[in-house]
């Protein structure tokens, strides 16, 4: 058995149980990190006894995995996506930005450090912050007329491929994607920009998760009612590939992508 192979089987295994909530990657790392932390207590408790301090030593926080970690775990899309499209829109300046179920901790709370973002979700969002104004809204049913041809910049990152597979609590319909794009296109005015991204690779339903697109059906969904500004990429490495050109052979082989991330920017026609 090669390293693939290996590598492929350990990331199955560590899936299996985290569906039940099992981080079994954490717990062997808090196991490891036990005898380290004990190691340092009796230090720190020496120096205590020994050295002038003025901070005593209060209850115990152990935390046992982060020597094992990096500085910092990358969500290989969103990361990139949010920083990405963020700073397109505070380039293009709209005058209204509405954005659908992406990431409120990442993509909007990064346009919020510099102009107003509204946010819809069929979520709840517990909590306020500056600049951000919150709708619970679900776009598999039909959108109030307030929201009709309402802005002129709108965004979907990450979101739409979840539509109408029951993972948030929304209705179980296996064209609930097609639904929730035409609330999309029909919220925009004229001329508007839409961001839009979703997992790209052989097309398939990973319930339930997410679908994945394939380019080819993401290009005749949008060409009704959109024309193609530009089109960026993440790869299976995690990499950012932006404004890429889209040959009949990225089109085919779908970037090269199994499980990518397409981002689109497209005018509403």
């Amino acid at each position: 058995m090669n390293n693939n192979s290996l590598k492929n089987m350990a990331k199955t295994i560590l899936s299996g149980f985290s569906i039940i909530g099992l981080d079994l990657l954490k717990l062997l790392n808090s196991m490891r990190g036990f005898v380290p932390y004990l190691s340092d207590y009796s230090k720190i408790k020496a120096q205590l006894t020994e050295m002038e301090n003025d901070f005593p030593l209060a209850r115990s926080f152990p935390c046992l995995t982060d020597r094992y970690e990096t500085n910092g775990e990358l969500e290989k899309h969103y990361f990139h996506q949010d920083l990405f499209v963020a700073q397109r829109i505070l380039q293009g300046s709209p005058n209204r930005h509405i954005d659908i179920g992406s990431r409120v901790d990442g993509f909007v709370a990064h346009v919020a450090v510099s102009r107003k973002i509204e946010v819809l979700d069929i979520r709840p969002m517990p909590f306020s912050a500056d600049n951000i104004e919150f709708l619970q809204c679900d776009l598999m049913n039909r959108i109030p007329s307030s929201l009709t041809e309402c802005c002129d910049s709108l965004s979907c990152l990450h979101a739409l491929e979840h539509f109408g597979l029951g993972r948030y609590g929304d209705p179980i319909d296996v064209n609930g994607h097609l639904v929730g794009f035409k609330n999309l296109s029909s919220m925009l005015t004229s001329g508007g920009t839409l961001y839009i991204s979703v997992p790209i690779g052989e097309q398939r339903i990973e319930f339930n998760a997410h679908r994945v697109f394939s380019i080819h059906y993401l290009l005749n969904m949008f060409d009704d009612n959109f024309s193609l500004k530009q089109f960026s990429y993440i790869n299976d490495e995690g990499n950012l590939l932006k404004e890429v050109a889209l040959s009949d052979e990225i089109i085919q082989r779908n970037a090269g992508c199994w499980y990518g991330c397409g981002i689109f920017e497209l005018t509403k026609n």
